[in-house]
């Protein structure tokens, strides 16, 4: 990613160019003026904290010792680690200043502006999973599921990342329990290191293994899992325009598809309307096919973990191997793709859709695979 590599300090002075980098990014300029809690933050607001975050990362000798590229992944990651506050920000009625849900959201805004700008899907993910999980190693021995979170990291990014996200993140602000907080982040990179997903992916005896692990909470990670599988569905993950229907056509020829757009148009239901009696059919003919232990394609746009939920836990109930295929192309191909089709989908719809647009993981499906298709 050529702008972070010019913004990224570098040897001999490892200098933060603070103007040069504010000057780039308007949702950097959008930290000025929010406001922090004064307990955790009493640096000052969202913009001043993030530059004294990216300062300490500068200053760390673990930082400067990693090679060149993972230098600027991770001083990206530190830049947008707080990339949501100006819109999670708000006064409680005791007059605290909270920001709930930051670390979501900010995983949700860092996928959509590093796709805009062209970055790699794996280096793109990595980010945005460091992001989402930034306050983990804060209160992690608190977290009764901090194992799960601690393997998702792995699968997506390293460990050792968060720690120095966390370090600089803490070193970054001025706050009275700093010395404690930075102590939980070390025992966190600890846990990590005797869990076996410090700085690498954890392992485990299978993918049916991996599976069954993330859906069942206490499973022994090390348990192989027996695959009793019967079927295999392909779930395909994507925007429109990705070309969806066309992967399928090069790729699961021979297979019968669960296709919401089809259905769509044989209830005459359009993408801004009501999709639940969609949803209900689709889900109808999925059970058809499982019931009848038959491998097929379900062709949806499934952005989010949610609704990718609801298609992997039916199949997973009748005893089907999931392959999660998720499609990508840059947004000018997806909108010359869109207004090329007969029926174009509303800007206003697939803006939506951006926003609520969580990359398929490791720990949804047997296996998992980003495809690009520009």
């Amino acid at each position: 990613m050529r702008v972070f590599e010019e913004l990224c300090p570098a040897p001999p002075h490892w200098r933060v160019p603070w103007p040069e980098i504010r000057e780039a990014f308007a949702w950097v300029r959008a930290l000025a003026g929010v406001p922090q809690d004064a307990l955790h933050h009493a640096e000052g607001d969202a913009e001043v904290h993030t530059r004294m975050a990216c300062e300490a990362l500068a200053a760390m000798p673990r930082w400067r010792e990693r090679p060149a590229d993972e230098r600027v992944r991770l001083f990206t990651t530190v830049l947008m680690h707080d990339i949501a506050k100006p819109y999670c920000t708000r006064t409680e009625d005791d007059g605290r200043i909270t920001a709930h849900g930051h670390s979501r959201r900010g995983d949700l805004m860092v996928r959509r502006i590093l796709w805009e700008l062209g970055a790699p899907v794996p280096w793109r993910e990595h980010v945005a999973a460091l992001v989402r999980h930034h306050q983990v190693p804060f209160w992690a021995l608190e977290r009764p599921d901090l194992q799960q979170i601690a393997f998702r990291v792995s699968l997506l990014a390293r460990n050792d990342d968060l720690v120095l996200l966390a370090s600089a993140d803490i070193l970054g602000r001025v706050c009275g329990d700093a010395e404690e907080l930075l102590e939980n982040v070390a025992l966190y990179g600890e846990y990590c290191a005797e869990q076996e997903c410090l700085d690498a992916p954890r392992r485990f005896p299978s993918d049916h293994a991996r599976f069954w692990y993330f859906r069942k909470p206490g499973r022994d990670p090390g348990y192989a899992a027996y695959d009793d599988t019967r079927l295999a569905v392909t779930v395909l993950s994507g925007l429109p325009g990705v070309g969806k229907d066309h992967w399928i056509t090069e790729h699961r020829p021979d297979l019968p598809v669960v296709s919401l757009d089809r259905i769509r148009a044989e209830l005459g239901v359009p993408p801004s309307g009501d999709q639940r009696p969609v949803a209900a059919a689709a889900h109808e003919q999925a059970r058809e096919h499982l019931r009848a232990g038959r491998s097929f394609v379900w062709n949806a746009t499934n952005v989010s973990r949610m609704l990718r939920e609801q298609c992997t836990g039916l199949i997973a109930d009748y005893r089907g191997r999931i392959e999660l295929v998720a499609l990508e192309a840059p947004p000018e191909v997806i909108g010359r793709r869109n207004r090329s089709r007969p029926a174009p989908v509303p800007d206003a719809v697939i803006d939506r859709l951006v926003r609520r647009w969580e990359t398929p993981d490791p720990t949804e499906a047997h296996h998992v695979r980003w495809l690009s298709t520009a």
